[in-house]
This record gives structure tokens, sequence and C-alpha cells, in this order.
């Protein structure tokens, strides 16, 4: 049974409104997506230049954002582990160093992938 609510363009166009303000709050309070921004602004025209063919193109500009969709959900982790209280809890920062790793798994991958494509 589908849910109640907006269907159709009405939703898409809500939809679009929930990611813009997610982005903007994201933008506001994460020094770390501000940077990775940065650093996609650079890398994803150089990545349109130097990349040999569609798939090349593809894989250096995906990485850049994978890196940024992964930090949102890592900062989407921590506003609800903080939403639940700022005491010391083991779990609570458990799930803070998970989406740590994750961003950093991503920035890695990220780093390899220029890293091969552009010198192998």
């Amino acid at each position: 049974m589908a849910k109640p609510g907006q269907t159709g363009i009405t939703r898409l166009i809500s939809a679009m409104g929930y990611s813009r303000k997610g982005l903007q709050a994201c933008w506001r309070s994460e020094a770390a997506f501000r940077q990775e921004v940065a650093l996609s602004v650079v890398l994803i025209p150089l990545g349109l230049y130097l990349g040999h063919g569609g798939v090349e193109k593809a894989l250096l500009i995906g990485v850049c954002l994978l890196v940024m969709i992964v930090e949102v959900l890592n900062s989407a982790v921590e506003a609800v582990v903080d939403r639940i209280g700022h005491e010391h809890h083991e779990l609570s920062g458990l799930a803070k160093d998970l989406g740590s790793a994750a961003v950093f798994l991503s920035l890695l991958l990220l780093g390899l992938t220029w890293l091969l494509i552009l010198f192998f």
C-alpha cells in the first residue's frame, strides 16, 4: 500500500527542496564538506579534461561526488547521535568513528582512482 501524501511532480519538487535544505545545512555546519566541495570544484573540471573517454571521465568525476555523498551521510549519522545526547556512550562513539572511517575510505578511493587512471 502506498504512503499517503504528495505524489507525482509535487513530490519531486518537495524532495528537491528537502535536498537543498540538507546540502545547505551540511555546507553551514561541516568544514570537511566545504573542503571536499572546494576540492571537487578543482578536480571535476580536471577530470573532464584529463579523462580519456567517457568511462575515465565518469570515474574521475564520480569518485569526487562519492566523497561528498559519504560526507553528507556521515553528517547525518553525527546529527542523529548528537540528537540522542552529548554524554559519552560507547555505541555513539562507534557510530561516529564508523562514519569517519567511511569518509576516509572514500577519500582513499578518490586518490587511488585518480592515481591509477592518470599514471598507469
